[in-house]
């Protein structure tokens, strides 16, 4: 059944924590998954998630931290002491580990890696503190289960038993020689139906899917994806074997980089959530609101260029929002689309210039479906001779909007700048300004013949 935390709940669990009941606050938190306690750490101040975590088993303790945002981590862990923390350091992964111990001073750190009892865990952390965050070999755990090739598959079962205490995620094993150079992998259901005196040279796939350390984690996810890869081994530069990296990190990456590219896409200048200070989240989206702001004055400007227009007949303004609209709305479907394609690498890319033909026909559909229903309205308001000024213009505006769209984003990623920052605000804006243009340039001209 779900966990669902209510007010009620929460309440009871503010009232233990107040009067220190480790017994029912024990007796609660055995009855929850780690996420769902999470949720609740959430939901408490710093004081309070720190009694209740000091509660919990280290095991338990650790798997919630690897999974705390790191804002919310970050304060609860300044309230611990290095030897408080080291025991749950200890049982962690050795890549959630590292990403705990980098967001802590030097010497914290350096203290709890002097704590840990299970050395090989701080030789781990120590092989994985040089890598940046952004490569393989910072997204990879040192825990895994590896065999040698000239082992038989006897051997090899009892060596896994010996491995596998340590490894919390079996997904397969790694075959490796004399000097632990990766050369393959063997299914556990290979090993199973095997005879017990074959030798693993003879059963292991040699056909292995693999990832240098400094390989871009986003190149890493794409490669999981396209192969549907519940963990990929990372080897060096001489094909040893170093890691693995598993799809729940995948996932995270996968996961923080859709909410950047939203960010970008709805015009926040940078990361931002919900329990930020006023300030903090004004700053991220004053940039593209300025920017927004400057367009729209821009625009206005134009339409003041066309007051005599205006003037003889006032029922061209009522068009005006149904131009910007139309404008925005095609931008942002069509940048969209060119982004998604981009962001999509497993296959042979579409050629730019039957690309952008095939974006124009789609245009001059919906830009005619468009303009005639808005050219219509003109019967309704009595006005039909702006029937060719309304279903012109938004024909044009359909057609500029779904070219920007489509240049504006491939023009970006082919310069080397991230294509995202051409959405939302920027193209909505620069449609606004050259849809307004265009309308009253075609109404200028079309009324000035009638």
């Amino acid at each position: 059944m779900t966990f669902e935390l209510t007010k009620e709940y929460l309440s009871r669990i503010q009232d233990a924590i107040s009067l220190h009941d480790a017994t029912t606050l024990r007796a609660e938190m055995d009855a929850l998954y780690p996420a769902d306690i999470s949720g609740i750490l959430y939901e408490l101040d710093t004081e309070q998630a720190r009694y209740l975590l000091t509660l919990l088993d280290n095991e338990v303790g650790a798997e919630i931290l690897a999974n705390l945002d790191p804002a919310v981590r970050l304060d609860l862990l300044a309230t611990f002491d290095s030897a408080e923390l080291a025991p749950l350091v200890n049982v962690m992964d050795s890549d959630d580990a590292v990403d705990l111990l980098n967001e802590q001073p030097i010497r914290v750190r350096e203290e709890i890696i002097g704590l840990l009892e299970d050395r090989e865990q701080a030789r781990f952390i120590l092989d994985l503190l040089h890598y940046d965050e952004d490569v393989a070999g910072g997204l990879m755990q040192k825990e895994l289960i590896k065999i040698n090739v000239n082992l038989t598959v006897n051997a090899c079962i009892e060596e896994i038993r010996e491995q596998a205490e340590n490894v919390e995620k079996v997904y397969s094993v790694y075959v490796v020689d004399d000097v632990g150079k990766l050369l393959g992998l063997v299914s556990l259901k290979k090993i199973v139906l095997a005879r017990r005196t074959a030798k693993i040279a003879d059963i292991y796939d040699k056909d292995i899917i693999f990832v240098e350390t400094y390989r871009p984690v986003d190149e890493v996810a794409e490669v999981m994806q396209r192969y549907d890869l519940d963990a990929i081994p990372v080897v060096n530069v001489q094909g040893r074997l170093l890691g693995r990296i598993t799809i729940d990190d995948v996932v995270d990456v996968i996961t923080e980089q859709a909410e950047e590219d939203i960010q970008v896409i709805s015009g926040l200048s940078g990361e931002v959530e919900e329990d930020d200070t006023v300030w903090a989240r004004s700053k991220v989206q004053l940039p593209w609101l300025i920017a927004g702001a400057v367009g729209s004055l821009l625009a206005a400007t134009v339409i003041n260029g066309f007051q005599s227009e205006l003037g003889k007949i006032a029922a061209l303004a009522a068009f005006i929002p149904i131009i910007g609209s139309t404008g925005g709305n095609v931008g942002i479907q069509t940048s969209s689309l060119i982004l998604q394609s981009l962001a999509d690498t497993s296959g042979l890319s579409t050629p730019p210039g039957r690309r952008l033909l095939r974006t124009l026909l789609v245009a001059v559909i919906n830009g005619l479906v468009v303009g005639l229903i808005a050219g219509l309205y003109t019967f309704l308001i009595g006005q039909p001779r702006l029937f060719p000024v309304v279903a012109t213009a938004l024909l044009a505006v359909v057609l500029l909007a779904s070219f920007m769209g489509t240049v504006t984003p491939l023009l970006l990623n082919r310069i080397g700048i991230n294509p995202a920052v051409a959405s939302g605000p920027f193209i909505t804006t620069a449609n606004d300004l050259i849809g307004i243009g265009v309308y009253f340039l075609i109404a200028d001209l079309l009324l000035a013949e009638l």
